[in-house]
């Protein structure tokens, strides 16, 4: 497009029929959505034929004590030959089993999806460290996760049905948070697709979710005894509004154990009955809040079939259950010191891990009102190379150290207050609440009814009772049961039906940059070029749709492009991005190029007349970006390629 060959001929706006194409095509037997999270995942399914019924993976061998999880932890490991080992717990038992000579060859990782969301300029290249501090791509450890839980899937459906199930017959669904940029998502397919799971020729069988769009869809199934409110003043199931947020929990974790061992949710196809308090037009929120991220979306329900609108462009950030391990550490360097942690972690890494566990059973029995204090055990090898390390013991350090709130207990354990362990939640949770008035102060977004708190981190009664106290006042605040696997849950619902969530918001305004026709006093001067005695002005912001804008889905924004020579093969465009609504022009600041749009003329009818038109239709109402084009002559499609990773 640098060439003032191309100019865009017909701008136009066409909203299609989007009901043409609503429902699955029955090619699929089943739907699998895989959550992949920061620090567990898991998966579930549903047979197309009885979509009622969502099944959730079978039961993990492994697992930790005061952990109880229906998934797995996103852990993996390599042999020192960089062969995939295991996933999840098996990975970080085998791991921890080592002689540490010999664990420091193996590869294990661990969080590391947050890479995707931190990484700036992501791409096929980008790197991810290993535990031992050596180099892996991403790409490989994405394609090996998804690979371990696609055979594991098919094994399962295979067992059951027993006969050998078949990677076509299955559609999967792959979640995202919401606030992932294009890249990032484009890099989970592209892992999906190394992983076998679908193709670039046969995109179409694998569906990229976001993950608060996928808890939205499971909350409005939701019936009353599948649900704690957290505001409701009127006995809940019984039990008394003082004693919701602890006990209520406890028996409602008490009745989810009982139903543990099936695993088979049913979902009515009915509306929720929390559904039948909504009219059209009212809104809520979904927060969902894991491990690495939050993301929150607003949506606004569209009767009679229940569609969703999405009213205000996803937001959130990286303020996940993790930043509270990451205040645990920074509480151990502060008394142990940042060298001697840094040390260790290389040194010890099994130890480390386990140190880290301890901490996560001990991060989800904090709550806002307990009074005993929480203690860690620290692994020998924590205690012994300290000594070592530092030639006096753990117990003098924490006597030398000026943290108040965390003593030494005789049986070799931190002993940390609750106040002190409430202080490791503070920072994370007040960011939390922080964006969320951030969003309650948008215009677009007044009036909400109900807030959805689901994700693994909204299991944690101090987060819970923030939200709570912050925003109960505005609308009620509600957490389904289980609420780890909400997302899963919906997923596999947004599998089946794609087409529920009818408008999205743009996160950012997307555009090219053309040539037009220099207008004295519009233009400025420095942009002027003429050639063959035309003036043009350079670098003009072509819009193709704007920030927080919304868009149908099926909506398309079409663009004519001819080649600048008749021979021309290839034509590539460059497409830039802004979070600013009105951009003139390219070379604006905060105006970035942030993939590319390619049209292979190859292989079409070159006899054609010399001005070719080729018409570019791309689309921003779905989950990621796509484009087709039509060569306009012969009606023939044009291939077409929209890269945000390789660009």
């Amino acid at each position: 497009l640098g060439d003032p060959g191309i100019t865009p001929l017909s701008p136009s706006h066409i909203v299609k029929d989007s009901d043409a194409d609503d429902a699955v095509e029955q090619l699929f037997l089943v739907v699998v959505a895989i959550d992949f999270g920061t620090t567990s995942s898991g998966y579930a399914y549903s047979f197309t034929k009885e979509p009622e019924c969502i099944h959730v993976m079978r039961r993990w061998e492994g697992g930790d004590p005061g952990v109880s999880s229906q998934k797995t932890p996103t852990t993996i490991l390599l042999t020192p030959e960089r062969k995939f080992h295991s996933f999840g717990y098996a990975a970080r038992d085998f791991y921890h089993d080592l002689d540490p000579t010999e664990s420091k060859h193996w590869l294990y990782f661990e969080k590391f999806k947050m890479k995707l969301h931190t990484t700036g300029n992501l791409t096929m290249e980008t790197d991810l460290t290993a535990a031992n501090g050596k180099k892996v791509k991403a790409l490989e450890i994405f394609a090996y996760a998804l690979q371990f839980f696609k055979e594991q899937a098919l094994k399962e459906l295979s067992d059951q049905g027993g006969s050998d199930f078949e990677n076509t017959e299955v559609r999967w669904v792959i979640t995202v948070p919401a606030i992932w940029k294009q890249p990032a998502k484009q890099f989970m397919r592209q892992a999906a697709y190394k992983a076998g799971m679908a193709s670039p020729e046969n995109p179409e069988q694998l569906i990229i979710a976001l993950e608060p769009e996928a808890a939205s869809i499971y909350c409005r199934k939701l019936r009353l005894h599948q649900m704690i409110d957290l505001s409701s003043r009127a006995p809940v199931n019984g039990y008394s509004p003082s004693d919701t947020i602890g006990t209520g929990f406890t028996q409602a974790k008490e009745h989810v154990r009982r139903n543990r061992q099936s695993r088979t949710f049913l979902v009515e196809n009915v509306i929720g009955e929390i559904w039948s308090e909504l009219e059209e037009g009212d809104r809520y929120i979904v927060v969902d809040s894991g491990g690495g991220t939050v993301d929150m979306t607003v949506h606004q329900i569209r009767l009679p079939e229940g569609h969703l609108k999405e009213l205000y462009k996803a937001t959130g950030g990286p303020y996940g259950s993790l930043g509270v391990d990451y205040e645990f550490e920074k509480l151990l360097c502060k008394i142990f010191g940042e060298d001697f942690i840094e040390q260790f972690k290389i040194k010890r890494p099994a130890a480390w891990v386990d140190l880290m566990i301890a901490f996560e059973s001990r991060k989800r029995a904090a709550a806002p009102d307990r009074t005993n204090p929480l203690n860690i055990t620290l692994p020998f090898s924590f205690i012994d190379y300290y000594k070592k390390f530092r030639g006096h013991s753990v117990e003098h350090a924490l006597r030398k150290s000026n943290v108040d709130f965390v003593k030494w207990s005789s049986q070799g354990m931190l002993r940390m207050s609750p106040d002190a362990m409430n202080a490791l939640f503070k920072p994370t949770i007040d960011q939390i609440i922080q964006h969320l008035s951030d969003v309650f102060d948008k215009p677009e977004v007044t009036n909400v009814k109900f807030l959805f708190l689901v994700g693994g981190f909204a299991e944690s009664p101090l987060l819970q009772q923030a939200v709570q106290s912050a925003f109960g006042s505005r609308c009620r605040v509600i957490i389904p049961q289980d609420v780890g696997l909400t997302i899963l849950k919906g997923a596999v619902l947004f599998g089946l039906d794609p087409a529920v969530i009818k408008v999205r918001r743009s996160p950012l305004t997307y555009g090219v940059g053309v040539l037009n026709r220099f207008v004295e006093g519009k233009h400025p001067p420095e942009k002027l070029l003429i050639k063959d005695g035309t003036r043009w002005c350079t670098d003009v912001f072509d819009k193709f749709i704007s920030a927080d804008q919304s868009v149908a889905l099926g909506e398309t924004v079409t663009r004519s492009y001819t080649p600048a020579k008749p021979s021309q093969l290839v034509i590539v465009i460059n497409i830039y991005s802004s979070e600013q609504d009105n951009v003139s022009f390219i070379t604006e600041s905060g105006v970035k190029k942030c993939g590319t749009l390619r049209l292979d003329l190859t292989g079409t009818d070159a006899s054609v007349p010399n001005r070719r038109e080729i018409k570019t239709l791309m689309q921003f109402g779905d989950t990621e970006i796509k484009a087709i084009a039509i060569d306009v002559a012969t009606s023939k499609s044009v291939k077409v390629g929209i890269d945000f990773l390789n660009y």
